[in-house]
């Protein structure tokens, strides 16, 4: 698939989320939704990122934006991480990479020196009419709200 931009008609989004219940892009039009692609649950950068958004997750309610993380992870680890820091939005367990690989967000990934596949971390955000208004390849964790707020000033 190529590379997504911009100004790109999102693609369909469906998934299942931590409770085994169906989740679909069209459930979000309407709202900005800020998609997020994570690598693993209950890792440093990946908690950082989501602890961020959950405290700012009010705020960003009432600026009219929805929220969903996308991982690998299965269900159960989704459940058991949303349950330890107390998440109030959707993760959706992409265990066969469907949704990453679409979006284009699994890929060739260097630590350490050793190449290996896995989930470039990025979000987007999706327009009320389900085009993508901002893409963030390069995720500040631990202030990542203030990052796609200050894309809209």
């Amino acid at each position: 698939m190529a590379k997504l931009k911009e100004g790109d008609k999102a693609p369909a989004l469906t998934g299942v989320d931590e409770n085994g219940n169906k989740v679909k892009l069209s459930d979000y039009k309407g709202k900005k939704l800020i998609l997020y692609f994570y690598p693993k649950d209950n890792t440093p950068g990946c908690t950082a990122e989501s602890c961020n958004l959950r405290d700012n997750f009010s705020m960003l309610k009432k600026k009219g934006f929805g929220i969903v993380g996308v991982s690998p992870d299965s269900e159960k680890s989704h459940l058991k991480f949303i349950d330890k820091f107390d998440l109030p939005f959707t993760l959706i367990a992409d265990t066969e990479k469907e949704l990453s690989k679409k979006y284009g967000t699994w890929g060739k990934k260097k630590f350490m020196g050793k190449e290996y596949m896995g989930i470039i971390r990025t979000t987007f955000v999706i327009d009320e009419k389900g085009k993508i208004d901002r893409i963030f390849d390069k995720v500040k964790t631990k202030t990542h709200t203030e990052q796609i707020l200050e894309s809209y000033e």
